[in-house]
């Protein structure tokens, strides 16, 4: 009796079996790996367009123009500055407060200055209080998440323009508010510095027996 073709078809091993399952799973669990560290890479970039979207945390909205719309209403807009302590600039506003309409374009103003005797950089966050206000607080341009480099002594105005759209009265938790607060932060940058070169050492001569040579 002859076996049929498929008894005649070697059968796969247990153990075959299971590397083979092995391999896969350990090829999914790489792709999930890949794709985490992606999205962990996208995760600061694309936060901040939500926040710059949404207002989220105070995050001052980006308008490509002035509005349209300006109301007689009036609020309030304060300059806050600070610094981180390892930059050590000397950064204030030039105005504290300024009164603005709704919808009006406002030009303010900050001042930088380095007062070491080295060139340094530094680069600006910025948002507003009440958090509430971050949706309608709309800046046109402005200084930060830019490159800024300062010369030892050398002292810079920044400016940026900027307007409250009136949609704030739409907002029944916004509406309310008489006094807006928009606040800079400058952090350094760092420089990976080349190490000096070490100057080449002389190779070590043999000492000298006293006496000279025998």
């Amino acid at each position: 009796m002859t076996k049929s073709s498929q008894d005649m078809k070697p059968q796969a091993r247990p153990a075959d079996a299971m590397a083979a399952r092995h391999r896969r799973v350990g090829a999914w669990l790489g792709l999930v790996a890949i794709s985490m560290v992606g999205v962990a890479y996208a995760a600061v970039p694309l936060y901040r367009i939500f926040c710059q979207v949404t207002g989220y945390g105070g995050t001052p909205q980006i308008a490509s123009a002035a509005s349209d719309r300006v109301l007689d209403k009036t609020i309030t807009v304060r300059f806050d500055a600070n610094v981180a302590r390892a930059l050590g600039w000397e950064f204030q506003p030039t105005q504290r407060t300024v009164e603005v309409k709704l919808g009006e374009s406002v030009l303010a103003h900050y001042s930088a200055k380095n007062p070491s005797a080295i060139p340094t950089k530094g680069t600006a966050t910025f948002n507003v209080t009440p958090d509430s206000a971050g949706a309608y607080f709309n800046k046109i341009a402005c200084f930060c998440f830019t490159e800024q480099k300062l010369e030892p002594g050398q002292m810079v105005d920044m400016p940026v323009t900027f307007f409250v759209d009136p949609a704030i009265l739409d907002d029944p938790d916004a509406r309310k508010l008489s006094e807006i607060t928009l606040s800079y932060t400058f952090y350094p940058i760092e420089e990976p510095h080349a190490r000096a070169a070490e100057p080449e050492r002389p190779a070590a001569q043999p000492a000298e027996k006293p006496g000279g040579r025998s």
